[in-house]
């Protein structure tokens, strides 16, 4: 599918178009396509949406997978492999996974985008990281136009973090991700209030968790479909601990989470006693129930939300002295 001057679907509501829009139905459909496509123009390969912020019309051409399809390609007593299409929608595929009893992913329930942004932006939540329990990507290089497969030590993953995002920025498209899924649960809730969300639930099973994941996720953050965002804008900042246990002297209540190279503190917080919670700059805001996000109140530019970001940012910076970075990817 091929769509000239076409507006480009983001979460944000921004007002942007593409010269070109391609949609392709599979691996050998965009092989097919590169050469024409790569020889003249940009290319820029976008899944849902929701994790970008256009400042400006994309002069070149948007692709997009339409490889939707899940499949069984491994199983045993104990763990099955699925292959999942890029173009499958990620809350979809969850839900497929906890309706089959499979267990993993229920922690990253109503994140938005596409199966093949998690490969890309390493995409996590309550305690859990795709990374987990990614086996491989397979991708097209969009130059090359050639298949490769990383396997997960490959993709160098941290915390929103691959080599995706990194050196191979823009180089290759996901077509399919390898999942590893628990056919045993054993559920993660040390992490923001799901314990306390399930005190009730006995015995515990994944659809319980996803379902407070979901009640959590719907009460704190706004959906784009009535008010425009990308989720959490903000990656939460990692600290050293001489760091951390200088800020604790200062602020005893400071929420924090070990992490291998230091310890993680939620931007939220720091945004929030920067003042900036509810706040708006113009036509963007920070949301008034979660500091981490922010919003399109209606008619906001991409450089309005980049603006109130840096603002935001600065703020940070300056009460704290630590750096905060947009998780969104600018265009």
């Amino acid at each position: 599918m091929k769509r000239e001057c076409y507006p480009i679907y983001n979460t944000f509501g921004i007002d942007a178009k593409a010269r070109l829009y391609v949609e392709y139905g599979s691996e050998d459909e965009l092989l097919a396509l590169l050469p024409e496509l790569s020889a003249a123009s940009r290319l820029l390969h976008v899944g849902g949406g929701s994790n970008l912020l256009f400042t400006s019309d994309f002069d070149g051409v948007v692709l997009h997978s339409g490889i939707r399809s899940i499949e069984v390609v491994g199983e045993d007593d104990d763990f099955v492999l699925l292959r999942v299409g890029a173009g499958v929608v990620w809350d979809d595929f969850v839900a497929h996974c906890v309706a089959h009893g499979w267990s993993g992913v229920e922690n990253l329930s109503l994140i938005p985008g596409e199966v093949g942004a998690s490969a890309v932006q390493n995409i996590g939540a309550y305690g859990v990281e795709a990374k987990d329990v990614i086996v491989s990507v397979e991708t097209i290089g969009l130059r090359t136009a050639c298949r490769r497969v990383f396997q997960n030590e490959e993709c160098r993953y941290g915390y929103r973090q691959s080599v995706f995002k990194q050196e191979l920025r823009g180089q290759y498209a996901v077509t399919y991700v390898t999942y590893r899924l628990s056919k045993h649960f054993v559920p993660h809730l040390d992490y923001g209030n799901i314990r306390a969300e399930l005190a009730d639930a006995e015995p515990l099973t994944p659809q319980h968790v996803r379902d407070a994941v979901i009640r959590i996720r719907q009460h704190k953050l706004p959906d784009p479909a009535v008010q425009g965002n990308a989720g959490s804008f903000f990656m939460n900042p990692v600290v050293s601990r001489e760091k951390f246990e200088s800020l604790q002297a200062a602020y005893p209540q400071i929420p924090h989470y070990d992490a291998p190279d230091g310890v993680k503190i939620p931007a939220g917080w720091l945004i929030e006693q920067c003042g900036w919670k509810g706040r708006a700059e113009g036509r963007a805001a920070v949301h008034d129930r979660q500091a981490l996000v922010l919003v399109n109140l209606g008619g906001a530019t991409g450089a309005d939300i980049l603006h109130l970001s840096a603002v935001v940012c600065d703020a940070v910076w300056q009460k704290f002295g630590i750096r905060i970075h947009p998780e969104v990817n600018v265009i």
